[in-house]
């Protein structure tokens, strides 16, 4: 089992908000995906932004999440803000 600690994007901070929604590796954080880790994030620390799920693909793809393609970052963008009219 891969640790979070490994993964680009995942500190100290996102590492025990990540254990509190059940993800505890970095299997976990892949198999759930970042849309879902985000939502779950949203659901219980409201105060998380578009940068944390940028920060949760980036780890999964391994690249800082600011090298993200734009098309990646319009699709995250996206999916951010339609959990927001929810």
């Amino acid at each position: 089992m891969g640790s979070l600690d490994s993964m680009l994007n995942i500190g100290k901070e996102m590492k025990t908000k990540l254990f509190s929604i059940g993800v505890a590796s970095s299997e976990d954080l892949m198999r759930l995906g970042s849309k879902e880790a985000f939502y779950r994030l949203k659901k219980q620390y409201p105060n998380v932004c578009l940068v944390h799920l940028y920060a949760l693909q980036g780890a999964i793809d391994n690249v800082d999440y600011d090298k993200l393609s734009d098309e990646v970052k319009v699709d995250l963008k996206r999916f951010s803000d339609s959990i927001k009219e929810k």
